[in-house]
Formats: structure tokens, C-alpha cells, sequence
């Protein structure tokens, strides 16, 4: 193995090379494994509908219903880049400049080759709802080179109003 620990880690359906004391994952210098991944996510959010359970990873063929039998239209994620170590990325909630309020949590919007749009979700503030519906939509928006991503985590699949 010389000076690499793990030759190869496999992640989803994409091989990243690996070396000790290095973020392996930031050795994914295209991005092509997490647009794969994002383009199934999009593709869909946009076809939503709910199906029988199966593997619960985040290129599974399906977006799953929660307790209140509403269909679920998003699969939230959270982005983590390869200079923020184990940080996720965090956007605004707003356009407003002096709005200093942020979330980690996104949903995609479109993948243009090796970009995607993402939507800035927010936690939901009605306290009544937020068990059901747990984030609610903004009209944050930002692009990001998945050449810069380095991680995805995906979190329950949900309903988000107004999308």
C-alpha cells in the first residue's frame, strides 16, 4: 500500500483515492460521483411520489412518506466541501444583506453538467408543524462546482411547502 492507508475507499458509486492524514474525500477533483448522485435526487423531487421502502441511502429509487401520508417532494441535504473539514456548507436563508441568519440544509434544483443549484432551506418555525414538516422553502438560492464537494448527506426524505 506504500504511503497511502487505504489504497481505494468506495463511496457510493465512485472509488476516491485515499491518504493518510488527508481529507481522502477531497480527491474527488471532477465531482462526476456526487452529480450522479444529485441528478437521481433531482430527477426525483421532480417525479415525487411515495413507494415501498427499500435501501435507505441517498441514490435510492424513491422519496419515502412520512407519518402524515403526505407525499414527500424533497430529499434534504447537506453539502460538505473539501476546505471546510467537517463542516457542513452554510447559505443564508436570505438575499437580504444584513440578514445574518444561515442553514446547512439544501435542497437541489437543477445539475448542469458539473454545477448544481441548490435552494436554501430553513427550519420551520411553526413549532405545531415541525415534526411533520421540518424545514420550510426560501428563495435563497446558490450554484456550486461539485468539483468543490466533497461529501453529501442525505436526511429524511420530507414534504416542503411552496416548492
Amino acid at each position: 500500500m506504500g504511503k497511502y492507508s487505504t489504497p481505494f475507499k468506495k463511496l457510493g458509486i465512485c472509488y476516491i483515492e485515499s491518504k493518510e492524514g488527508v481529507d481522502y474525500m477531497c480527491n474527488n477533483t471532477d465531482g462526476k460521483c456526487i452529480a450522479e448522485i444529485l441528478t437521481v435526487i433531482c430527477i426525483l423531487q421532480q417525479n415525487a411520489n411515495c413507494a415501498d421502502s427499500c435501501l435507505d441511502t441517498c441514490d435510492r429509487g424513491f422519496l419515502g412518506c412520512n407519518v402524515t401520508s403526505l407525499s414527500c417532494n424533497t430529499r434534504p441535504v447537506m453539502i460538505y466541501t473539501c476546505g471546510g473539514g467537517n463542516t457542513p456548507l452554510a447559505m443564508p436563508i436570505s438575499k437580504n444583506p444584513n440578514e445574518q441568519t444561515t442553514s446547512n440544509v439544501f435542497r437541489v434544483e437543477k445539475i448542469d453538467d458539473n454545477c448544481a443549484t441548490f435552494r436554501v432551506l430553513a427550519t420551520n418555525p411553526d413549532g405545531d408543524e415541525a415534526a411533520t414538516i421540518p424545514y420550510v422553502a426560501t428563495n435563497s438560492f446558490f450554484t456550486l462546482n461539485l468539483g468543490c464537494c466533497c461529501a453529501l448527506r442525505c436526511l429524511n426524505d420530507t414534504v416542503v411547502e411552496c416548492i
